[in-house]
């Protein structure tokens, strides 16, 4: 069970939790934006997210990749494992969006996601929702798969169903209790979760859906319109670091929580700062525009690409007068054009 009476408030975590439950009381305000514009924001994020999440962990996928996959998601089974982790994350994903306050964080629930989130991996299946079997030490390795050595070690199969239980019990005492802020609590249960290491493979996808999950149980709304996915990926090394820093003293008898709490809660508070500074953005920049080129972008938003021809069909204009709007949008650098000729289409930059 976390030893959590060593963590110390200090006023740097204090105004990195200020500023994360500041954008979390204005959010309301923040996100008064029309629902087809909220959407395309989440439509946004999440790719971004299982993007960034898969790549974390080795998948090579780029964001565009993710998106034309995401569109064809009913079309199974899925060729190579990096496209069968993106389809089981971006599911995953999209059920704690839609259903997160019917998840409590129970081991079952823990279990079930884990299911969910490799759902679609072949090698996986004699493993997904159960508690792993064999040690899964986290080690480095070289460009050639060549292992360099051991950067932790996880806890024992024998131990972990104990480890989890203990976990969990902590949380939902925790979460009774409110013995620690919200904020402080995710992030001591996502680095002892990833320090006990429970499944044998996904851990680390794992972690950041319960992040999630937990974030919307605590009240965070503004989280599937941001992704905190990308953060981590923008800055992987500092990540790797500060769980490394924090794990190797959790068994000891004074561990070390401040570089974990430190990067936790300063990936937070990026990840509000990248949202209100889109929404701020979207405000403006449509507010500015013509309706048929706001009409444009909200398509590209919404959709993943549009076309001129999908525009005549919608809007009824005329193919010059839609010319001029994407010439203007693309010279803004509000869209990007792909392709040629009839084949030409558009999409967010």
């Amino acid at each position: 069970m976390p030893r959590t009476d060593t963590i110390r408030i200090t006023p740097e975590l204090l105004a990195l939790v200020a500023e994360c439950d500041e954008f979390k009381g204005a959010w309301r305000a923040l996100g008064a934006l029309a629902p087809d514009r909220l959407r395309a924001l989440r439509r946004v994020a999440t790719i971004e997210s299982v993007g960034s999440s898969t790549r974390i962990e080795g998948a090579s996928l780029s964001d565009r990749e993710v998106q034309r996959l995401l569109s064809r998601l009913s079309v199974t089974p899925f060729a190579t494992r990096d496209e069968q982790e993106v389809a089981g994350y971006a599911q995953t994903m999209e059920m704690v969006f839609d259903s997160w306050a019917d998840i409590p964080l129970t081991e079952n629930h823990i279990k079930q996601l884990h299911r969910d989130l490799l759902r679609h991996s072949e090698k996986d299946a004699r493993h997904r929702g159960e508690y792993k079997k064999f040690p899964n030490t986290v080690a480095a390795f070289d460009p050639d798969g060549r292992q360099l050595g051991v950067i932790f070690e996880t806890a024992s199969p024998f131990a972990t169903p104990g480890r989890m239980a203990e976990l969990v019990s902590w949380l939902d005492e925790h979460n009774d209790r409110k013995l620690l802020h919200p904020l402080l609590r995710i992030a001591v249960f996502v680095v002892a979760f990833l320090e006990i290491h429970p499944f044998q493979d996904g851990n680390g996808r794992l972690s950041r859906i319960l992040t999630t999950l937990l974030l919307l149980r605590d009240g965070y709304a503004y989280v599937p319109y941001s992704s905190l996915e990308s953060v981590i990926e923008s800055g992987k090394e500092a990540y790797y670091l500060a769980l490394r820093q924090t794990q190797g003293t959790l068994r000891t008898a004074s561990p070390d929580w401040q570089p974990w709490l430190a990067y936790f809660l300063k990936a937070l508070a990026r990840q509000t700062r990248r949202l209100k500074v889109k929404v701020e953005r979207e405000k403006i920049v449509l507010a500015a525009l013509p309706e048929l080129a706001v009409r444009i972008v909200e398509q590209a938003r919404m959709h993943g690409r549009v076309t001129m021809g999908g525009m005549i069909a919608m809007t009824g204009a005329s193919r010059n007068t839609l010319k001029e709007h994407f010439r203007r949008l693309v010279g803004q650098g509000l869209l990007s054009r792909h392709g040629s000729g009839k084949g030409t289409w558009y999409a967010l930059p």
